[in-house]
């Protein structure tokens, strides 16, 4: 969609497109995006009925696979990734879900990093066996170890850069390539960093993952997720799964996410910038044991983080000395920070990765992965950087 009274100019910056890409406004000429909680649309007669159905004419059918403010959402997304085409979901893996259901089959593989969210590693490992979709998972950055792991029948390579909750960084490029030259697909989970740090594709990636309930949306109100890619990958893949299937995103959600867009590069840099002061304050303090954070230099991949990323993201992992029983103190003294597993709202939220998030992973998964009894994951918020390191403070002796 676009504003046909006020078409947009080309190369607009992602800011730009944050606020004005994905209009088109109704007849009553509304400034805001409009809001369409309808189900279904009506047809001027059986013929139209007919050709809109068999995707011969453009225009809503049902509001599971077409609705305008869900289109105005992915419009805006592609726009603001660089990608052809958005397909907006339920939830974050509910776009994962339909990216392996969609462009998979039986006898298919799956390279994967370990270093990954724990329901898609349930995802990969458990659920997609059972329709013959087997999952290699990779440990560390280097491209060899990768290569490795690629078999014949390797279709779809996929990582988390960062990653949760470790916050690895990932060469988006060197992986592309060993993805491609094994005739696989690169897909890159954008959820921590968004489009106002990294450009996937830009990258080499072939595929976007986002949780738009994260920092798409930026306030912790609605549940959604995207894929986005090349039109001719995911229109008759996984738009038809969708289609199908129904893992839809709802209008109302996705006009909130809509709103939470406009302002995503100013938290975005916002939370950054006091993500980085709360790190330095973290790897200085005696009782914690170390810190992971993409903008410290101490972070291992901070070099490969600074050509990838316009900064180092908002998320902090810290490891406690004195492991759970510490980690939960530091947690349970904070009269701040919000205890959930959440991220990426205004306000920082602050969980124990090993018995929450990564709670139904094995402990050799969660050991692999490097997710200590000790380790914390800071999503940190807008409040004041000062108030924040006081509030972690209270708990640390």
């Amino acid at each position: 969609m676009t504003d046909s009274r006020t078409p947009l100019p080309p190369d607009l910056q992602p800011e730009t497109l944050a606020v004005r890409a994905g209009i088109d406004r109704s007849h009553h000429g509304e400034h805001s995006e409009g809001l369409f909680l309808t189900s279904s649309f009506v047809f001027p007669n059986a013929h139209e009925a007919a050709e809109r159905f068999q995707g011969r004419t453009p225009g809503n059918v049902y509001s599971r696979f077409t609705n305008p403010t869900v289109t105005a959402f992915e419009e805006r997304l592609a726009a603001m990734e660089g990608a052809e085409m958005c397909v907006a979901t339920a939830s974050g893996m509910a776009a994962i879900l339909s990216m392996c259901m969609g462009m998979l089959k039986s006898g298919d593989h799956i390279v994967s990093s370990g270093s990954i969210f724990g329901s898609t590693v349930n995802l990969f490992a458990k659920w997609l066996t059972r329709f013959g979709i087997e999952t290699t998972f990779v440990a560390g950055q280097d491209p060899a170890a990768w290569r490795a792991a690629m078999r014949p029948a390797t279709r779809l390579v996929y990582l988390e850069t960062p990653s949760n909750p470790m916050t690895e960084v990932f060469d988006i490029g060197a992986i592309a390539q060993v993805a491609h030259e094994g005739g696989a697909l690169l897909a890159v989970d954008n959820c921590f960093c968004t489009p106002a740090l990294q450009k996937p594709l830009e990258l080499g990636a072939d595929l976007i993952i986002h949780s738009a309930t994260k920092y798409l949306d930026g306030q912790g109100r609605v549940l959604g997720g995207a894929v986005l890619g090349p039109k001719a990958l995911l229109h008759d893949t996984v738009y038809q799964f969708l289609r199908t299937a129904g893992p839809s995103m709802s209008a109302f959600n996705a006009w909130v996410v809509l709103k939470g867009l406009e302002t995503l590069k100013v938290r975005v840099d916002a939370q950054s910038a006091n993500a980085l002061a709360v790190s330095r304050w973290l790897e200085a303090h005696p009782a914690v044991e170390r810190v992971w954070y993409p903008g410290l230099p101490s972070h291992p991949q901070h070099a490969l983080a600074m050509r990838q990323q316009r900064s180092g993201g908002a998320i902090v992992s810290f490891e406690v000395k004195g492991g759970r029983e510490t980690a939960w103190r530091v947690i349970d003294h904070t009269q701040v920070c919000s205890i959930t597993a959440n991220l990426g709202d205004t306000k920082t939220t602050i969980t124990h990765p090993a018995t929450t998030t990564h709670g139904r992973i094995s402990a050799d998964e969660r050991a692999a992965a490097g997710i200590t009894e000790g380790l914390i994951r800071l999503a940190v918020g807008l409040e004041s950087p000062q108030d924040l390191i006081t509030d972690l403070g209270r708990g640390m002796r």
